[in-house]
């Protein structure tokens, strides 16, 4: 399925960047800053990789590992998965679910020129959300609402009487008297 938008239509063309050299405590500050949850890695103004605060968190914090000793160069991903500028965002949201990742850097000619995110995409297309559900892993399912039975409640469409038990007759939402009366 083809959106009709291309990855440059919503990709960040300045992500914000910091040296491979910068510990992994100032990458945290550097998010925090601009409100970002990746940074590029930039070393003599070529993209070197590519660090998230889930990389932070899981390959950092989560092993006792202190943030303020190690530099990012040691942490961030250097294989990437990329995308063309000219490329349908149904192809890069296709790409970032089967991988699994919310950050795609975007690469023509062998430089990266942006990078594209899941936010980035929804913004402008919000009905591909659906493609990323299949994904999503619900944890504690059976207290989700998601799970509960579906109430049949609803104001009747007839008489605009509240009811607990509405019954779909001719495209509308009838309580039992108004559905009886329709025939």
């Amino acid at each position: 399925m083809k959106t009709g938008y291309k990855v440059y239509d919503c990709m960040t063309t300045k992500p914000i960047s910091v040296s491979s050299a910068a510990t992994l405590e100032e990458c945290a500050k550097v998010m925090d800053k601009n409100h970002v949850g990746a940074l590029v890695i930039k070393d003599n103004h070529e993209s070197k990789g590519l660090i998230t605060e889930q990389d932070i968190v899981r390959k950092v914090i989560a092993n006792g590992i202190n943030p303020q000793a190690k530099k990012v160069k040691d942490f961030m991903e250097k294989k990437l998965i990329k995308i063309k500028s000219s490329d349908d965002i149904y192809d890069a949201l296709i790409k970032m679910r089967d991988s699994n990742i919310r950050h795609l850097p975007v690469v023509d000619n062998g430089k990266m020129v942006g990078l594209l995110t899941l936010k980035d995409i929804l913004k402008i297309e919000p009905q591909l959300f659906e493609l990323l559900v299949e994904k999503f892993e619900l944890r504690e399912e059976t207290r989700k609402p998601i799970n509960r039975v579906i109430s049949n409640e609803a104001i009747c469409q007839g008489c605009g009487a509240y009811v607990e038990d509405v019954k779909k007759v001719r495209g509308s939402l009838l309580c039992e008297r108004c559905a009886s009366e329709q025939g």
